[in-house]
């Protein structure tokens, strides 16, 4: 029977892990494992931001259309 989670150790206090603002709503945003590979090229916080994307006004701070 194979293991479904491996144990990667300690995780890492949320205060140490890098952050960025995404590009639709300006909200901070902290790095998650499984955007490891792809840290650099992610600019959005979740898919509803990448939907509404940067051309759009984004969906602004309250989560409501600008």
């Amino acid at each position: 029977m194979a293991r479904k989670h491996v144990n990667k150790g300690s995780a890492p206090a949320k205060g140490d892990l890098p952050a960025k603002d995404c590009q639709a709503c300006g909200r901070p945003f902290v790095w998650r494992a499984k955007w490891a590979r792809d840290w650099d090229n992610v600019k959005f916080c979740s898919d509803r931001c990448r939907a509404a994307g940067v051309s759009k006004g984004g969906v602004g701070p309250a989560g409501r259309g600008s």
